[in-house]
């Protein structure tokens, strides 16, 4: 899946193995979870762009998962695998 989207390049023969295909600082980790990962999602309903939950209308706790959501993804998109390789204080 990484190599059909073009995260990582495969090298065959003596000395193969998988590289990245670009500079650590433009991978961010959500965009890794969101290839490899079915979901990230707090909880099932947001899984979908039109919430089909016959509850949404009425749920109180729905501004706050959605609120968790938003907040998650922008943390793992602030996150680089140059971050990570740095071992910086997240």
């Amino acid at each position: 899946m990484l190599i059909k989207n073009n995260f990582l390049t495969s090298l065959r023969g003596k000395g193969g193995g998988y590289m990245l295909s670009r500079e650590p600082e433009t991978y961010t980790v959500g965009s890794i979870l969101k290839l490899v990962e079915t979901s990230v999602i707090p909880v099932a309903c947001l899984g979908c762009e039109d919430n089909s939950c016959e509850r949404a209308s009425d749920c109180r706790t729905l501004p706050m998962w959605q609120k968790l959501n938003g907040m998650v993804d922008e943390f793992f998109e602030s996150v680089t695998l140059a971050d990570l390789c740095e071992n910086n204080n997240l």
